[in-house]
């Protein structure tokens, strides 16, 4: 498809409007969240509206509201929507999250964010790029507070954040009065140190954290059985 898209198994997204294309990060939070028995998500940040698809796969009920604060990124998403078969369930809005929760009567029963993360880093020359990638743009503490009046009384909260956040992220769940459910680290290959973390966080108090590890690589471009298995329903080659 070349460099402007990315062709999955049931649907096609095109990224070169968007400040952050198709990457694993989005596909493994698209592919880890639970979104058993939902019938409302919300996709902070959607970006190309990938993980919003995603859901839409995996869930043939709920429907799916993605909202994206650059304007050419949503207006992509939207079409890579329209261009689907799960364009009936998934709404695209080209609003910040923060412009976002003052306008929403109901709940979600799961929120779900690929967010900003580039917290001690330099801006990019890319000042899209760098809204997309840096905290600047949504804190944890603003995606945490807002989620947790967003969420209804079950609905989880999915995250993916380098590996090197993670105190700092539970630091802030803590006070907003989260608790983690379910946490995943990737490694890159099983020598490797971790790279990232997907977190699923819950406001049920008395929730135990089930905790596992996921290897991507036995070597390059050899997939570990756990990562195929986890994604094998998205990528066309698995």
């Amino acid at each position: 498809m070349g460099n402007n898209s990315f062709k999955f198994k049931q649907f096609t997204v095109f990224h070169d409007r968007c400040a952050m294309k198709v990457g694993t990060d989005g596909v493994l939070l698209g592919a880890w969240a639970d979104f058993i028995d939902c019938q409302s998500i919300l996709d902070v940040g959607t970006g190309s509206g990938l993980i919003a698809l995603m859901a839409a796969q995996r869930n043939s009920l709920a429907k799916i509201t993605a909202i994206e604060m650059d304007a050419d990124a949503a207006l992509q998403a939207r079409e890579n929507v329209d261009n689907s078969r799960f364009k009936e369930r998934i709404e695209v809005l080209p609003v910040s999250f923060r412009d976002f929760f003052p306008t929403v009567t109901g709940k979600f029963d799961s929120i779900v964010s690929n967010p900003p993360f580039f917290v001690n880093s330099l801006p990019s020359p890319d000042l899209k790029r760098t809204g997309a990638r840096h905290m600047d743009s949504l804190t944890p503490a603003e995606l945490f507070k807002m989620s947790r009046k967003l969420l209804n009384d079950t609905g989880t909260l999915s995250l993916i954040y380098p590996f090197s956040e993670r105190d700092n992220i539970m630091n802030v769940s803590e006070k907003e009065n989260f608790h983690l459910s379910r946490e995943t680290v990737v490694l890159p290959t099983r020598s490797a140190s971790p790279k990232r973390i997907l977190l699923e966080f819950t406001t049920r108090s008395e929730t135990e954290t089930d905790r596992n590890e996921l290897v991507i690589e036995e070597k390059r471009h050899v997939y570990t059985p756990e990562f195929i298995h986890l994604v094998q329903d998205f990528y066309l080659y698995l």
